[in-house]
């Protein structure tokens, strides 16, 4: 057997505990992830600044508490919040992607 077959890749696994893409509890769980994904480049990023939450949410008008949710993916953000966050709070830019 070759060692190729003996690899199970990640959509293998997904596909196998959520579904194929396109079903709900798929859907759901990338949704997930994506959220995920986000709070930790926020968190990278704010450490690569040297940044407290605390220092962070001051610049951008929120509270500790408010970004120590969103970067552990305990809260739902809206797109003008994250906006400000990454504009006034990191001095960033934020680009999106969309797939269909």
């Amino acid at each position: 057997m070759s060692k190729e077959k003996e690899i199970t890749t990640l959509d293998e696994i997904l596909d196998s505990k959520y579904g194929v893409q396109g079903v709900p509890s798929r859907e759901a769980w990338e949704q997930e992830f994506e959220a995920f994904k986000l709070g930790v480049l926020l968190e990278e990023a704010r450490n690569k600044l040297g940044m407290t939450q605390e220092q962070l949410a001051e610049k951008c008008g929120t509270n500790k508490s408010y970004i120590s949710r969103i970067e552990n993916n305990a809260s739902d953000i809206r797109l003008s919040t994250l906006m400000k966050i990454i504009q006034q709070g990191l001095g960033g830019h934020l680009k999106l992607s969309l797939e269909v």
